[in-house]
């Protein structure tokens, strides 16, 4: 099986993978109440269902990374690290729900959302809604406890155990520092310049999206330190790439599409690079009053996203993804005249950046 054809036959796997871990914890769930158990039940349910982006691109770049092409592309501790990859993923979503003040995920209600609910209808909005965040701030919390101690437990030999809990610790702290650098700008702690917005949506979503599956993937494969240098660099920009087209998706794409709340970002006063372009601009002023308003209405969204795309944010944008895209490319195309990546692997990295380029949801 090759690296191109691999990503087609992935979710199954993945997903029993990440089934079977949390299923693992059941027993103990139970232990501590129906509420407890009911919780862990349906953490196993939202966790699954996503794209799988950050554990099909571990697998697949150890696979293109593998010196026998004709290698099991399925190593079950290969696996097994990747639905770990995916229980940080489910994390962090989780506490970006909370932040956000979102009930929805994936065109459905997220963990919060469910939980909510559930609760008794006696119980009032304002408590329900609060027992629901902290929930999920609890079990976010002890997913990535979860996954550590995975990573820790692994079958794998010390040195490479070793590296791959030296890179899930960084890139976790460096996904928990994005995120509240995010917090500070929508907040008005932190100054909303762009270099300041750029570098946070690098920290809070690069690192754990891109480089932190590409980095295990080369890890599990024995590749060389050059290989994953390259495989880190040319991870940044299409992380970058990658958030920055969520950012756009979010304000101007179609909910039914993307399946998160179309005016999330706008109610909530999120400051991305769209943002930072349009406070450059004569439009900023009509924006302004209704910009981080909690009672967003759907009319009101519509002229926001209306005025930001008169004003050119939304082509500002567009042209900073273009940037990073064409900066990921020359990077690969760098290591492919260096041989720092071998044919499969830039052959699999080319794949991605295509497939980011392209994306739409």
């Amino acid at each position: 099986m090759n690296a191109l054809a691999l990503g087609a036959d992935l979710r199954i796997p993945i997903e029993e993978a990440l089934r079977r871990q949390l299923d693992q914890r059941m027993p103990d769930a139970r232990r501590y109440g129906p509420e407890f158990s009911r919780l862990w039940e349906l953490t196993a349910e939202k966790a699954v269902g996503g794209k799988l982006l950050r554990p099909r691109l571990l697998v697949e770049i150890h696979h293109a990374l593998s010196d026998d092409a004709e290698s099991d592309p399925l190593p079950p501790t290969v696996l097994e690290i990747a639905a770990l990859v995916e229980q940080i993923h489910f994390a962090f979503l989780l506490h970006d729900d909370i932040i956000d003040g979102d009930v929805l995920r994936r065109g459905t209600t997220n963990l919060i959302g469910a939980l909510s609910t559930e609760a008794h209808p006696r119980i009032d909005e304002e408590a329900r809604l609060h027992w629901a965040r902290s929930s999920a701030l609890l079990m976010g919390d002890l997913l990535l406890a979860s996954a550590l101690l995975g990573a820790a437990r692994a079958d794998l030999a010390s040195r490479v155990r070793d590296r791959l809990l030296d890179v899930i610790d960084r890139t976790v702290t460096e996904t928990v520092a994005g995120e509240h650098r995010d917090v500070g700008l929508a907040d008005g702690i932190i100054p909303p310049d762009l270099e300041t917005i750029l570098a946070m949506t690098a920290d809070k979503t690069a690192a754990y999206s891109f480089e932190l599956p590409l980095r295990c993937g080369a890890i599990l494969a024995g590749a060389s330190e050059d290989a994953e240098a390259a495989l880190v660099d040319i991870g940044r920009p299409l992380g970058l790439a990658y958030q920055l087209q969520d950012d756009l998706l979010s304000v101007f794409g179609e909910a039914a599409e993307h399946g998160k709340d179309p005016r999330s970002d706008l109610r909530e006063g999120k400051v991305t690079a769209i943002i930072a372009f349009a406070r450059t601009t004569s439009t900023w002023p009509r924006i302004a009053p209704l910009f981080g308003s909690p009672d967003l209405q759907p009319g009101e969204e519509a002229d926001v996203r209306d005025l930001l795309r008169a004003c050119g944010a939304e082509e500002f944008v567009q042209r900073l993804v273009d940037e990073e895209i064409a900066t990921a490319r020359a990077l690969l195309s760098t290591a492919e005249r260096s041989g720092a990546l071998p044919p499969t692997a830039v052959d699999r990295v080319a794949h991605l950046v295509d497939r980011v380029e392209g994306r739409r949801s």
